[in-house]
């Protein structure tokens, strides 16, 4: 799920994002924030991916909280009032939304966000998912081809992407991954580890010899390792 929150004054505002939140999918809303100090509290105690965020807030503008962000998620700027676009731009703002916002606007916003997140939606079929996927680590979006992965290592809510050149550490659990990576490419042999097939160099009793590591093979998923040996 890409986990958003809205930072907006204006009751009327905060309904309008929130009724366009819930007509589309894989978007959950995690708050609601009056200002910009309780945005900041609320970014400090969770994971956000996009703010929404109106310029024209109590106390501190939303430029001026925006710039105030070491590490901001994307953020979608949202105003009545036009004068700002270039200004909000110049901050790498994802998109500027005017007052009052349709839907179909909005929906457009959207779908940049999500293509930009993870090209391959979960239930494509293999031919449908393309080569690559874009990762975000450290505030960044970066483009990972399935080639270049190697392992893909499970910490709770967090995940190692261990690809041929660097490690990405990404906020997605085991289940968004698998669901993502091609099944003809990748398989999971032990609850916290999803492997390359192209990548392996060895399997021996209780482990698979990759590029970069030696992985152990889980106890529930040793049948389907040594299916896979069964079919090379």
């Amino acid at each position: 799920m890409i986990k958003c929150i809205i930072v907006e004054d204006e009751r009327l505002a905060q309904d309008v994002i929130k009724s366009h939140l819930e007509k589309v999918e894989r978007f959950e809303l995690v708050g609601v924030y009056r200002n910009a100090p309780e945005a900041m509290e609320g970014l400090a105690k969770q994971e956000v991916d996009v703010m929404f965020l109106d310029i024209q807030l109590p106390g501190m503008t939303g430029l001026n909280f925006l710039r105030s962000l070491t590490e901001p998620p994307l953020v979608v700027l949202t105003t009545a009032y036009p004068e700002h676009a270039v200004e909000s731009y110049e901050l790498n703002v994802i998109d500027y939304l005017l007052k009052p916002i349709s839907f179909e606007r909005f929906l457009k916003t959207i779908n940049k966000i999500a293509d930009g997140r993870l090209l391959n939606e979960p239930g494509k079929n293999e031919e449908e998912k393309g080569d690559h996927i874009f990762i975000k680590a450290n505030s960044k979006f970066f483009r990972v081809s399935f080639s270049s992965i190697v392992y893909v290592e499970g910490m709770k809510d967090y995940l190692k992407i261990h690809t041929i050149d660097n490690t990405l550490i990404t906020h997605q659990t085991m289940s968004d991954i698998e669901r993502i990576l091609p099944p003809k490419q990748f398989f999971r042999i032990h609850k916290s580890y999803i492997i390359a097939i192209s990548h392996i160099k060895a399997i021996y009793g209780n482990s698979v010899e990759m590029d970069k590591a030696t992985i152990p093979i889980g106890v529930n998923y040793k049948e389907k390792v040594f299916s896979l040996i069964g079919k090379k």
